[in-house]
């Protein structure tokens, strides 16, 4: 029985490597969920930043006490992937692949997959995002956007290592549906969410720059608390069907337990900050008339 049905799962990383790879996206699964719905530990950017300035920067989990502009972390969570997506694209195109001195690196550079050029979209959409729709104030610790920068590269990497060259056609067209409604409805609520922001404004502290929050209205936001980050889950899940590889999938369950995690955190912070009238008390969190 345990052999019929490892034969019936998409392949996984080989070697104790492999093995140690897998074990770390396992404890990733099981832990992000709890991790971002704890306000001591969840990961410190975006909304949930601790707040800094240039004068006066506490450290953060990291020991650093150096900050950026909100803008430039996002972008040090976002362009490493991306590079990395690109690169490997690149280097694996027939055009290049035949290279001598790509030919000769220590590693074989993949061949370009389906699952590989969804990813890098993903990622080009997200930089794209953070220069032209969204609309930043305050400062960062520079740690967690660092960490969390080069986690998304070595999922990019991951994702161009093992995803098939040639996936069957059914599977590319339903991940390709699933990742298509994933980005269109991330990016509708993102929108949404941009132009709730008005242009900052200074409060005269130390350079801080402040907005006015405003509850969310529209698509999913009358329904649950973070619809992007359900859209946003959609789109991996149609990365991982198209990859057909068993870390990929992984990807997709660990992403699953962070986002739920941190969209509980939102559900908080929005009943904390709007009234029942603007926000019920009823309102779910990630999946609408569900969770």
């Amino acid at each position: 029985i345990v052999s019929a049905i490892s034969s019936s799962l998409p392949p996984t990383l080989p070697g104790l490597a492999g093995v140690a790879f897998t074990s770390f996206q396992m404890l990733t699964i099981a832990t992000s969920y709890a991790s971002e719905t704890n306000p001591e530990t969840r990961a410190q950017y975006s909304k949930f930043a601790n707040k800094v300035n240039a004068a006066g920067a506490k450290k953060d989990g990291f020991g650093s006490t150096k900050t950026w502009p909100s803008q430039i972390g996002m972008m040090v969570i976002y362009s490493p992937a991306l590079l990395a997506s690109l690169m490997l694209l690149f280097l694996g195109s027939p055009a290049v692949a035949g290279n001598s001195i790509v030919a000769n690196l220590p590693i074989a550079i993949p061949h370009p997959s389906p699952a590989a050029a969804l990813c890098a979209i993903h990622f080009a959409k997200r930089v794209l995002e953070v220069l032209f729709l969204h609309k930043y104030s305050g400062r960062v610790d520079r740690g967690t956007p660092s960490f969390v920068g080069f986690y998304y590269a070595v999922v990019a990497i991951l994702v161009a290592f093992t995803s098939e060259p040639s996936p069957s056609n059914s599977m590319r067209q339903i991940g390709t549906a699933f990742f298509a409604l994933g980005i269109a409805g991330n990016f509708y609520h993102h929108y949404l969410l941009a132009a709730l922001r008005k242009s900052p404004i200074d409060d005269g502290t130390n350079g801080v720059s402040t907005t006015k929050y405003i509850a969310p209205k529209g698509g999913l936001f009358d329904y649950v608390a973070a619809p992007h980050y359900l859209f946003e889950l959609i789109g991996w899940l149609g990365m991982a069907i198209v990859s057909n590889h068993l870390n990929v999938y992984l990807v997709f369950l660990s992403m699953s337990s962070y986002l739920s995690g941190r969209s509980v955190a939102q559900n908080e912070f929005n009943r904390n900050k709007f009234d029942s009238n603007d926000w019920p008390e009823d309102r779910k969190n990630l999946i609408p008339f569900v969770f």
